[in-house]
């Protein structure tokens, strides 16, 4: 058997600082229990294309919103860069700009960019290019990615930028549900647009727009379904 490789010792080891981790134990029965109403709940979002115009009482949108994007700022991230921005939009002339902006990139990609298999495969969730969604729906969150950071006017790198932005969104769109909002993950293509809209830095690039909100009453949602555990779960 091959000798086990001495462990690499990093000078910055040596002043690393821990704090005591903070970890409740659950009885086996209570966390089967908590992971089945976890399923159960997630098994209930849908993807919103149809939202409610209503207004939410006020102060409720941001006690809502703040808190759930904390969560989503509490994933974890390559080396901890935490390598995102949230962008929160309410004010009704920029949602406007954003879905005209939106639709005139979706309006190419419906009639020439995107392949018939792609077309195709849109074609059960009776999408197309016009998206008023971005204009009724009461917030936008505009998630960016940033692809490096600045420390004291120094330029670095930042890994894993697109695992640790998508778990991230994972983290957001599941608290935004169990908060009670409806949500949507919209990627128009390209997106540079939000970028130019919302003034932020080179360094941030557009990575999902998510309107929140209620849905309209009435709301219909596409009849799909989803893979069994048997499909998606392999135990080896």
């Amino acid at each position: 058997m091959p000798e086990s490789p001495e462990p690499q010792f990093r000078p910055d080891q040596a002043s690393l600082r821990t704090v005591p981790l903070i970890f409740e134990r659950r009885d086996p029965t209570a966390m089967a229990a908590r992971a089945d109403a976890f399923r159960a709940e997630l098994a209930r979002r849908r993807s919103v294309r149809e939202f409610s115009p209503e207004p939410l009482p006020e102060g409720l949108l941001r006690a809502v919103l703040d808190p759930c994007i904390a969560a989503a700022g509490s994933a974890p991230s390559g080396a901890n860069q935490q390598p995102w921005t949230f962008v929160v939009v309410t004010d009704p002339a920029l949602k406007r700009a954003i879905r005209l902006a939106a639709e005139e990139e979706e309006r190419a990609f419906y009639s020439g960019r995107a392949s018939e298999e792609w077309l195709a495969a849109l074609a059960p969730l009776g999408t197309d290019w016009s998206k008023p969604f971005l204009e009724v729906a009461p917030a936008l969150i505009v998630v960016f990615r940033q692809a490096y950071g600045w420390n004291a006017g120094v330029k670095h790198d930042h890994y894993y930028t697109q695992e640790s932005v998508g778990i991230a969104v994972g983290f957001l769109l599941a608290a935004l549900h169990h908060a009670g909002l409806a949500t949507l993950t919209h990627t128009p293509s390209p997106m540079k647009f939000l970028a130019t809209l919302l003034a932020r830095p080179e360094n941030e690039k557009p990575y999902v727009l998510i309107p929140v909100g209620l849905p309209a009453a009435g709301c219909r949602v596409p009849d799909i379904g989803r893979k069994s555990l048997d499909e998606i779960r392999s135990w080896r």
